[in-house]
């Protein structure tokens, strides 16, 4: 059974970093898309980042130039750098895995990330 473990959330104050982890565990191959989502208290979950096995990557504006998406491929980890935080960026972060032939889609229990002074 696979299973995403999530860590690095916390508080921070505005203009803080932190940095996101989330590492698979089990039997899971040929992962192809690697990716983090976050879902504010009643929003939608929107995708933050994203990064393929080649190392391409993806932002959503709100992301651009401020978080940085990385990913181990020995480790089956994905990490997300995030800096110059803003309130805003208050939400629950998942990180999502797709792998296998039939692109199954993991995901994270979640990460609080709360910014505010």
């Amino acid at each position: 059974q696979v299973q995403l473990v999530e860590s690095g959330g916390g508080l921070v104050q505005p203009g803080g970093s932190l940095r996101l982890s989330c590492a698979a565990s089990g039997s899971i191959f040929s992962i192809k898309h690697m990716g983090w989502y976050r879902q504010a208290p009643g929003k939608e979950r929107e995708l933050v980042a994203a990064i393929t096995s080649d190392g391409s990557t993806n932002y959503a504006d709100s992301a651009k130039g401020r978080f940085t998406i990385s990913r181990d491929n020995a480790k089956n980890t994905v990490y997300l750098q995030m800096n110059s935080l803003k309130p805003e960026d208050t939400a629950v972060y998942y990180c999502n895995f797709v792998a296998g032939l039939w692109r199954t889609h993991y995901w994270g229990q979640g990460t609080q990330v709360t910014v505010s002074s």
